[in-house]
């Protein structure tokens, strides 16, 4: 259950986080002319925010992609990206997730762009679990938080509501 006794990360909090982020995006690629954001189905809302924020800081052609999948039993068929993935090609690609559990599900959403020469490939969290089953990590971390197996964490980034929280 939601509840501001078990909030780690308030709307101030997430937004200087996603700031933070979007300023190492920012100093890492600042010789690109474009870059591609694409939020994971748990990470799209994240990725749009930290795609407003970039804007605001960086003179990017920024284009923000969705791909979508279906989290329980991901297929290569089943993955949708909302571009032809070839437009990437000499690219630099930013995945976006709100939590960095095991690292499955970024990379079921590396599928799509495995056939195409994209110039780079980072990844950005707003929370690192660091429960690593596969060799993935990310570029961008919000925020480190340790946890047991059985903590789960829920971001909620919708309008009027705002928190990470942890039960």
């Amino acid at each position: 259950m939601i509840t501001t006794e078990n909030m780690i990360l308030n709307k101030q909090q997430i937004q200087h986080k996603i700031s933070r982020i979007a300023y190492e995006i920012y100093e890492n690629n600042y010789l690109e002319k474009k870059l591609y954001v694409a939020g994971i189905p748990t990470g799209y809302n994240l990725a749009k925010l930290l795609v407003k924020e970039l804007k605001k800081i960086s003179p990017f052609d920024i284009t923000l992609l969705k791909i979508e999948f279906p989290q329980k039993k991901p297929s290569a068929e089943s993955i949708q990206v909302d571009c032809d993935p070839k437009e990437l090609k000499g690219k630099v690609l930013i995945l976006v997730d709100d939590v960095l559990h095991t690292g499955r599900t970024f990379l079921h959403s590396l599928r799509p762009f495995m056939d195409v020469e994209v110039k780079k490939i980072e990844t950005a969290v707003l929370i690192n679990r660091s429960h690593k089953l596969f060799p993935i990590s990310s570029d961008y971390v919000g925020y480190e938080l340790s946890t047991t197996l059985n903590d789960h964490i829920e971001v909620v980034l919708e309008p009027g509501k705002f928190g990470v929280y942890l039960y």
